[in-house]
């Protein structure tokens, strides 16, 4: 190894503007091992940092990079300088490609890669630095990476230097947990872009962005005409932001005939095809990107930015169980790293296909992937790590209890991991896999089951999240064995997953369009999904609806295997994205856990309906009525009937809705012992009165719903009801009349007449609540209504009496109401 390389290297560094903060971040390297270094894009961070810590520590120094073509890229840059090709004193490992030697001191990595050598040996034997890059994009496996490394250092390598590299004011954050009991420190980079002029461009009026299918044709015409506006109107090559491969494709095909070389630069694409992207051409460039140059790639050449606005973020909706990737709008500080890709060699501009107005009202920031990603694969590696649930990790947030739980029971499913968050040895297995668990899952079940190669080239197309033409999974693998560009990465993967799994040959019996849809449903058993009667709709798995883009070569099948579906913004069902056939037969073996043949006892139209059904998750496969039903399950559907439906579906007679306001009335009055009787409560507490009835199945209209209230009768206050709220109060003339408890106060409807002679107005509830007298004329009309009978005598009975007395002369009315004897009838 030349071991002057990097030191002619850093005597005489390019003009970058972090050269000025190597001294400060060699300083905190040497004494504290940690360090934070925030500097925006374009300050050559990820050209000088790395190899300036690998002159100051021994061992190799491992550098990160979110993506392959980032990693690759930066590499290259770094062995240009020091006038060496790759692979010697610097050099990349991502997946499926690697140039190293025993002489390289600097490697450049995908961070996936770190975090399986960290699974692999956590001591890392032979590195003595690791550089985190970009680390504020906040990817899911950077924030774990991070976690791992500050777990190291703490338990196994104390002398295990740590530079974690940001963009953003939120360094601070991460030097906090990085430096254990003291914060690492952060030496700030300011940078040294150009001016870039802004050039609004909004879209016409009712083009919209997006619809159900993405982003909309009319947009991306859009799109690819500022980006002919921007040629005629400055010079400098070209950089285009779209959100995804689609789109990159779109847009460049849109650019046929302008006066510039069109480059479509995103991580699907062949090595040769990144690198041309990247490199200065004889004439003019036209860069269409996806965010993979935003910040972690430098685009030489560039003075004009043209960005659509849009980025492609995961998200996940665990009442559908569904997760992907959808197109939301671009952050303000996203724009902002975008724009400053057009000032980094000069003064620039970008065209922002949007308004000024619309601009000021885009989030600060994108969230971070840990709240809103599917965190099964995270759940994995945290339960090889031996902290299941993340359990004492130094992470920057904490993942959502619901979305780990949801992980959890998804990795307990495919049998990853026991009930306890621990590794099996097939979780084990699954996680060597450099997928998704439930496309490890699938390449390794369905290797046996379809042969390794068919296995691996579906689980390729899938880990790559290939957009299928019309939705069909088959015609896209079939165009992938045709060959083409775009088939060549895929190729490699498929070498590469097929060495993971033993050779073998599968059902050879099976057609392509059913082994396509096997291994789906072997990745996916929630989303097999069958035709609904009479509909162009499918229900999956999971309950979930879903129905195929118009126009797919799939509508109609009977059976399909969902491999990509979205939320459908503003629809009921889910939009389907790509699926295969698949039949009952494959489905049970591709799911059998949620093969199911059951006993389903429910209430419906007024009485209890049994079944016998059998069933693969929601889907409902067959089903016969049931003879003699279980009585635990009757009374189970009568429970949930009046859960669902209220006590209504009882028979409330006269005796038990009296019975019940009465108990009402004491509890109100006295409290305890007395019942809370409200629904809420009847409903919450219907073992102790109806029990006995649900447990010998009737109609619920037949049950005795005053006997039933009676077992709530606190004993031995009970024997008291009738002298606390009685149901009838004998009056001075002899009448029992029936008293109301059905408002607050209770109420004793009587004629004014027959309760001549009475004094004081009668009390219930031990003497606390006044009964309120409604005192009738006659005719049976409300007269005057008290609550205090002895002041009604005093002081409304002379003007009642003078009211009544002409319109009714043959009944009583005497001056004396206290001295004359009430009279039921007429009496003068």
């Amino acid at each position: 190894m030349d071991v002057d390389t990097i030191s002619r290297l850093l005597a005489d560094p390019p003009d970058l503007p972090v050269r000025h903060g190597l001294p400060d971040i060699l300083a905190a390297v040497r004494s504290q091992g940690v360090v934070v270094v925030q500097a925006p894009p374009g300050t050559g961070k990820t050209t000088l940092v790395p190899p300036a810590v690998a002159s100051a520590v021994p061992g190799r120094v491992i550098v990160t990079q979110p993506r392959r073509i980032a990693a690759r890229a930066a590499a290259r840059r770094l062995a240009h300088l020091l006038g060496e090709p790759v692979g010697r004193t610097v050099g990349f490992s991502v997946r499926g490609e690697s140039a190293v030697s025993a002489t390289t001191r600097v490697e450049v990595v995908t961070t996936g890669v770190l975090v399986r050598r960290l699974q692999r040996d956590p001591e890392l034997p032979g590195v003595g630095a690791v550089v985190l890059d970009e680390v504020h994009e906040r990817h899911l496996v950077d924030d774990l990476a991070l976690a791992l490394l500050v777990d190291v250092r703490s338990n196994l390598r104390d002398d295990l230097v740590v530079v974690a590299m940001s963009a953003t004011v939120e360094a601070e954050r991460t030097a906090a947990l990085l430096g254990g009991d003291e914060p690492a420190p952060v030496v700030a980079v300011a940078g040294s872009l150009f001016p870039v002029d802004e050039v609004w461009c909004p879209a016409p009026a009712r083009t919209a962005r997006t619809d159900e299918r993405g982003v909309t044709p009319a947009f991306l015409d859009h799109v690819a005409a500022t980006v002919r506006r921007a040629l005629a109107e400055r010079a400098g090559d070209v950089l285009v932001f779209v959100p995804g491969a689609g789109e990159v494709e779109g847009v460049a095909r849109r650019l046929a005939g302008v006066d510039a070389d069109v480059r479509p630069l995103h991580g699907r694409l062949p090595a040769r095809e990144q690198d041309l992207a990247l490199s200065i051409g004889a004439r003019r460039r036209v860069v269409v990107s996806t965010a993979v140059a935003e910040s972690s790639l430098t685009v030489p050449g560039v003075r004009l930015v043209v960005d659509a606005g849009l980025s492609r973020e995961p998200r996940t909706d665990h009442r559908r169980g569904l997760a992907g990737l959808v197109t939301v709008g671009v952050s303000r500080a996203a724009a902002e790293q975008r724009a400053g890709r057009a000032g980094r060699e000069g003064p620039g501009a970008v065209y922002r296909c949007w308004s000024a107005h619309d601009h000021a009202r885009l989030v600060a920031h994108p969230q971070p992937e840990i709240l809103t990603a599917d965190l099964t694969a995270f759940a994995l590696e945290l339960a090889c790590w031996g902290t299941p649930q993340g359990a004492g990790l130094a992470l920057l947030d904490p993942p959502p209890a619901a979305a780990m739980a949801v992980a959890h029971a998804t990795l307990v499913a495919l049998g990853a991991v026991d009930a306890d968050g621990h590794p099996t040895a097939r979780g084990r297995a699954v996680s060597a896999v450099p997928a998704d668990p439930r496309l490890g899952r699938a390449l390794l079940d369905g290797a046996e089951l379809v042969g390794s190669r068919r296995a691996a080239e579906v689980v390729a197309l899938l880990s790559d999240d290939v957009r299928a033409p019309g939705g069909d999974l088959v015609a896209a693998l079939r165009a992938m064995r045709r060959g083409g560009p775009p088939s060549s990465a895929w190729r490699s993967q498929v070498d590469r997953l097929r060495a993971l799994v033993p050779a073998g040959s599968g059902a050879t019996d099976l057609t392509d369009d059913l082994a396509v849809g096997l291994v789906v449903a072997l990745a996916h058993p929630d989303r097999i999904a069958r035709l609904r009667p009479g509909g162009s709709t499918y229900l999956m798995t999971s309950g979930t609806g879903a129905a195929l883009a118009p126009g797919s070569a799939l509508v109609g099948l009977p059976w399909l295997a969902v491999a990509d579906a979205d939320r459908g913004a503003g629809r009921r069902d889910a939009t389907i994205r790509s699926a295969a056939p698949l039949d009952l037969d494959l489905a049970g073996v591709a799911a059998p856990a949620l093969l199911q043949e059951q006993d389903v006892v429910a209430w419906s139209g007024g009485t209890v309906v049994a079944r016998r059904t059998r069933r693969l998750g929601a889907i409902e496969l067959a089903s016969a009525p049931l003879a003699g039903p279980p009585p635990d399950l009757v009374v189970q559907a009568m429970r949930e009937a009046l859960a669902r439906d209220g006590l209504g579906l009882l028979r409330w007679t006269e005796a038990a809705t009296s019975l019940r306001r009465r108990l009402a009335f004491l509890h109100a009055a006295l409290g305890e012992p007395w019942p809370d009787v409200a629904d809420a409560a009847l409903l919450a507490d219907l073992d102790s009165w109806l029990g006995p009835d649900l447990r010998r199945p009737r109609d619920l209209a037949r049950v005795d719903v005053a006997q039933a209230l009676r077992r709530l009768l606190p004993w031995p206050a009970a024997s008291r009801l009738d002298v606390l709220a009685p149901e009838r109060i004998t009056v001075p003339s002899g009448s029992s009349i029936r008293v109301d408890y059905s408002g607050d106060q209770p109420v004793l409807a009587v004629r004014l007449q027959e309760v001549f002679g009475w004094r004081a107005t009668p009390r219930l509830a031990d003497g606390r609540v006044p009964v309120l007298l409604h005192l009738l004329s006659p005719a049976g009309r409300p007269a005057a209504v008290t609550a205090d009978l002895e002041s009604f005598w005093r002081t409304g009975y002379p003007q009642v009496r003078a009211e009544l007395r002409g319109r009714y002369p043959k009944h009583a009315w005497p001056d004396d109401p206290l001295l004359a004897s009430p009279v039921r009838g007429v009496r003068r």
